[in-house]
């Protein structure tokens, strides 16, 4: 059975740093795209970064929101991808869900094949 396990969540203040960490089990996603979603209290999931290979190339994208203070990571030997925080901020806050698939273009709509359980993050101010 396919399974995503986030780690790395905790209460940090603003202006600190969290990694955060997605192991995944039950295949090989070294072809596959992984991502980060976030979901806070009363509001919609939001992506968050994903990262893929094409051509040997890796690829990242990145939400306009966290664009400069996250990076996306991933090592495949392990089988896990990361998602590394600086600059953090209250408006963060919230439940980080790992994701994986096959297509980007559906990852990136929130259709991943996989999700994850999700961690929390939170960020005082």
């Amino acid at each position: 059975q396919v399974q995503l396990v986030e780690s790395g969540g905790g209460l940090v203040q603003a202006g600190g740093s969290l990694r955060l960490s997605c192991a995944a089990s039950g295949r090989t996603f070294s072809s596959d795209v992984l991502g980060w979603f976030r979901q806070a209290p009363g509001t919609k999931r939001e992506f968050v970064a994903a990262i893929w290979s094409a051509t040997s190339t890796y690829y990242a994208d990145y939400a306009d929101s966290v664009k400069g203070r996250f990076t996306i990571s991933r090592d495949n030997a392990r089988n896990t991808v990361y998602l590394q925080m600086n600059s953090l901020k209250p408006e963060d806050t919230a439940v980080y869900y790992c994701a994986a698939g096959s297509s980007y273009g559906r990852l990136r709509l929130a259709l991943p094949d996989y999700w994850g359980q999700g961690t929390q993050v939170t960020v005082s101010s």
